[in-house]
Order: C-alpha cells, then structure tokens, then sequence
C-alpha cells in the first residue's frame, strides 16, 4: 500500500477525483493506490508526475510528494491479505488482438529492433534508432537541447548549481556523455566527479541511499587519488577542502556530477548546498550537476521547505519533448545518419499519427490538457515497430494506418 492512500485520505481527497484527473478508471487508480500496482501499458514517470502535479494542485506539500510513491510502513501486515485472491490479474489484463485503445491505454511501447526483413524491404542497412551515438555530430540537437548543452558546460567550466530534468528517454545520458567528450576534445582542465550510484534509492528500504561521506570519499579518490580518506567525518571533510584548494591551486576546477539524481534522500539534497559553498577567496571550489527524472523537480520544489536552501541556490532546466516541427528534424536527422532520406520510408500521415499516438488527453480539475510523449526513445520504439509492421504487411511506405496498427 502506498504512502499516497494515506495522503489522499487526510485530505478528504476521493480516488475517483484522481482518477478522473489522470484519465484512468476507477479499478486502476484503486490497484495502484492499495497494492502499488502501476499500469502496464503507461509510463510509470510520466503518471507519477502527473498525480505529483494533482497532488500539488490539492494543497500537498513538496515533502509529502516526495514519499507519496513509498511502501506504507504497515505493508508487512497487509502481506497474507495479498495470498487471499490472485495479485495481479486484475491490474494487467492480457492484451487483446485489434483491441482498440482507450484513454487509459499508454502509446509507449518496449524496446523495439529493426529487423532484417525491414532493413530489406527499406533499404537500410542501418537502425536509424539505434542507440550508437559517437560523438556529437551524431546528437540531434534543436534549440532547446543545444541551450541545456551549454548550461552544463557552463556550470562545469565556471561555477554554479544546475538540475536536468527530463523523461526517460528525453536524452539525458547523451547529455552527460557529451559533456565528458567535450571536456577532454577541448582540453579543459576540469575534473568531472561522478559518484557511482547502482542499486542508488532515496531510503535504505529499497536500495542503498548516496549519503554527504559517499559524496566526500568520490570527490577524493577523483582529485586526490594517492590520499587515504581520514575515518572521522570532520577530519574527513577538512580533508576534502584541502585537496580542492590544492587542485584549484594547480589550474583545475572541479564539477560534481550526479546521475538519476531523483533518487537522491532529501538530507543529501540539503547538504549539497554545503558541498557547492566550499571555496578559496570568492571563488567557489565544486560546482554541481544533477541529472534525474521529474521526481527530481517535485523534491526541488519551491514549497519543499526541506530544501528551501537549495531551491533558491539551484536552476532546473528541463529536456522538453519533439513538439510541432522537432518531431519532423529529429526524424530527418536520424535517417540521414542511417543513409537514407525519410520521404522514401515514411510519409506525412504517419508523422501526424505518431503525433496523435503518443500525445496523451488528461483531464485537470477545470480544463482538458495535452501530455506530450515525444520523446527521442518513445519516438524510436513505435516508428520502428511501424516499420516493421509495414514490412510485414508488404506496403511500400509507413503510413498513418500502419502506425495507428501497431
């Protein structure tokens, strides 16, 4: 059961108003607020976003937010109810073929492959979709991109305290792969700190949570690798600001760098502040990159009181999806890379559709508002399910009918 039940119930917030908020029946919100059950066929950031925004909507505050997603404490006592009937039938119904979709239906499907009777039927003898960006002239890179391309340059070269914040698949990792390539390309003497953060959560319940000494122990072994960590915190800290002003003394500069940073506890958040204020002089020693899902932004919240000192410290840039006319260069850019010219593989009717297809309607509380889905990896998986399909079905170009068929 999920800390969210409990959220809703203190407010007087009934289920059937948040589920009609995020466009989804009754059953469905019901499964996911008591058993943690998310639906299938939905993006899991993208509705935990939205019922974030409900919430916000609601008079929830940020600090509430942040655990709404959390396991009740009490779900160990409601563990033998779970053996009494089927567990997860009811939440993933099997899929039915020519079922047609609701609202309730996501558009995002799972990894998709080129396979070799397409690369055939289109010519290709690339996967315009495959993940092999090696350096940035393979980027695609719209306006919006190129400005949080050179924010985190700038915020690596010179100082400052910026947050990324993208959907999965927004292109958030090519960002950070990019930045390292550039980095050492053009010869700048920064060193790029960057914590490792496998099995990272934001409790000790779920994972392992990046605490301030991990932080410590990854910016030392980065700029004083030959140093042994001293075993008391302070002395281990002191340690810390001695070894940056001795870097910076040398010509370096020093920027911290953190992956799927929305997973990080809010006592980690609050201390970052203290990590960015080390300095020498009026010149600040580490400068700071979080990268992370839009649950980063919900923690980042103005009304987080938690962390008021870090949101006011902190610029949050978003990646924002293949809107209007990215959509049609993002693919351009892409078959170009696969040597071939999009017009002979897929018309204009199927980029409409691919729109329409992963644009979601979701009902607010006094007006209908449009989620956008286009993003890089959402946008790869159906048109390569769509060629594919067409493959399959002989037709000579992907059309709005085959992608609206997959």
């Amino acid at each position: 059961m999920l800390q969210l039940k409990a959220i809703l119930q203190a407010r007087g917030i009934e289920q059937v108003r948040l589920a009609r908020h995020l466009g989804l029946s009754k059953s469905a919100v019901a499964q996911l607020v008591n058993h943690g059950l998310w639906p299938r066929r939905i993006n899991t950031c993208g509705l935990r976003s939205r019922i974030g925004k409900f919430l916000a909507e609601n008079d929830v505050t940020a600090a509430e937010i942040a655990v709404a997603f959390e396991d009740q404490p009490q779900v160990q006592e409601a563990a033998p109810i779970e053996k009494a009937g089927p567990p997860v039938a009811t939440a993933t119904p099997p899929e039915v073929p020519g079922k047609p979709e609701t609202h309730e239906d996501t558009m995002l499907l799972r990894k998709q492959t080129l396979n070799q009777s397409a690369r055939k039927h289109f010519g290709l003898f690339r996967d315009p979709f495959a993940d092999d960006v090696q350096s940035r002239d393979d980027m695609f890179v719209s306006a919006d991109i190129r400005y949080v391309r050179e924010a985190m340059f700038q915020v690596a070269r010179h100082g400052g305290f910026l947050a990324v914040v993208g959907e999965s698949g927004a292109g958030k990792t090519t960002l950070v792969r990019d930045l390292e390539d550039r980095l050492v390309a053009e010869n700048h003497p920064v060193s790029l700190v960057r914590p490792y953060v496998l099995a990272m959560e934001d409790n000790d319940v779920r994972g392992k949570t990046l605490k301030s000494t991990h932080i410590a122990e990854a910016i030392l072994a980065t700029v004083a690798p030959q140093e042994k960590a001293k075993r008391s915190p302070e002395a281990r800290f002191r340690q810390l600001h001695q070894a940056l002003k001795a870097s910076h003394e040398a010509g370096y500069r020093h920027c911290l760098l953190i992956d799927e940073a929305h997973s990080l506890p809010i006592p980690t958040l609050k201390h970052l502040k203290r990590f960015h204020e080390l300095e020498i002089g009026f010149t600040k020693l580490l400068s700071i990159i979080l990268v992370g899902q839009p649950e980063l932004k919900a923690k980042l919240s103005e009304r987080n009181q938690d962390v008021r000192e870090v949101v006011q410290r902190i610029e949050v840039v978003e990646l924002a999806p293949l809107d209007g006319g990215r959509l049609d260069d993002y693919l351009r850019h892409r078959f170009e890379r696969a040597g071939k010219a999009i017009s002979g593989v897929v018309d204009a009717s199927a980029v409409d559709a691919i729109r329409d297809r992963l644009t979601v309607a979701a009902r607010g509380r006094d007006r209908a508002e449009a989620i956008s889905l286009l993003h890089p990896l959402a946008v790869g998986n159906l048109l390569t399910a769509a060629m594919n399909f067409a493959a399959g079905l002989g037709v000579p170009m992907v059309n709005a009918d085959v992608v609206r068929g997959v």
